[in-house]
């Protein structure tokens, strides 16, 4: 894929009025995820409950892209359809996680780095050939006593920026996605100067491994009060903080920036969305990637069932809505209860 065609490819995922569906949980994540509605992760509930979202009919009005996992890509939905073409004939891209989790950094307690650089060139060439436009991997940073040290920051930066270069070689659009955590007692101010520092490391060495910043996608946490914070902040001071740290440190090269939701509420983070695309224009598009966030309410009301698939689709169906909404700063509390 030339230069040309990943900023195509990067420009689409960041389409108006859509978003990407991150839906590659890890089998640790997906087995919570069901213990919550009390069904056991196999093979087939996982195969159903997938099969269930990337169905609903019309989601391609609010979705441009989907991440699976290894699993998802090599399998196919119960009529025999692989899942990356079942969303292909929908107009959707098939995306694909590729790292390997994080791992404690030795001598760094509380600290961890993302695996996977180790074959990766290979297995983009394969995740290639089964249809995927892009991929995605998560580094992960913790606020806490002293930490993020600047060794895990760089440590990070520089597995975010190989994988990125690799991808761009093998013809996949990177996902660069550096979550700042929500979990902590820090205040809002401590997570906008971790981010801000965690993105300008980030950006400098994209640059240091000439990564093409128009063939990209950035996907960041958003400045959020730590979760245990017994002062939690409104919704326009996450949006102006949040705004205002991407702009000091993301180049106007970069298409579009796709947010994860990270542990918020599936209606915060479609509020939050909303209030910076209220704020607009911006440098680049302002987007989601969520995963709890737009399945949440719909896993809960599906619980294993077939004869709750079509509620479970509806439910899925409105949160896509709602987001698409927010990508044009045009969704309100009225929207859900319409639904």
């Amino acid at each position: 894929m030339s230069l040309k065609e990943l900023e195509t490819v990067a420009r689409a995922m960041v389409a108006k009025g859509k978003g990407i569906l991150a839906a590659d949980e890890s089998s640790g994540t997906i087995k919570r995820r069901f213990d919550s509605i009390k069904i056991e992760s196999n093979e087939d509930t996982r195969r159903a409950y997938r099969e269930m979202l990337l169905t609903t009919k019309g989601i391609e009005e609010a979705i441009s892209g989907v991440i699976l996992f290894d699993e998802t890509i090599r399998t196919a939905i119960s009529d025999g359809t692989p899942f990356p073409q079942v969303l292909s004939k929908k107009g959707i891209m098939p995306g694909i996680k590729v790292d390997r989790g994080p791992v404690d950094i030795p001598g760094f307690p509380g600290e961890v780095v993302t695996e996977g650089l180790d074959g990766l060139r290979g297995r983009v060439k394969e995740y290639k050939e089964f249809g995927a436009k892009f991929a995605k991997w998560r580094a992960v940073i913790t606020i806490g006593d002293g930490i993020p040290t600047a060794a895990c920051l760089d440590l990070n930066a520089h597995a975010l920026a190989r994988y990125a270069a690799l991808c761009q070689e093998g013809g996949l659009v990177p996902i660069v996605e550096p979550e700042v955590l929500l979990d902590g007692s820090h205040t809002i101010e401590r997570c906008e100067e971790v981010t801000e520092a965690a993105l300008k490391v980030v950006f400098s060495t994209l640059a240091d491994q000439r990564v093409h910043l128009e063939g990209m996608i950035l996907k960041p946490s958003m400045v959020v009060s730590g979760k245990d914070c017994p002062k939690q902040a409104g919704v326009e001071e996450v949006a102006e903080r949040t705004i205002r740290c991407l702009k000091r440190t993301v180049p106007s090269a970069v298409p579009g920036i796709a947010f994860l939701s990270g542990g918020q509420s599936a209606e915060s983070a479609t509020e939050h969305l909303n209030a910076m695309n209220s704020m607009g224009p911006h440098p680049w598009e302002v987007s989601f990637s969520y995963a709890r966030a737009l399945q949440d309410p719909a896993l809960k009301a599906w619980k294993g069932q077939a004869a709750n698939v079509g509620a479970a689709q509806k439910i899925f169906y409105h949160r896509a809505k709602c987001n698409g909404a927010a990508r044009y700063g045009k969704y309100n509390k009225e929207m859900e209860k319409a639904a």
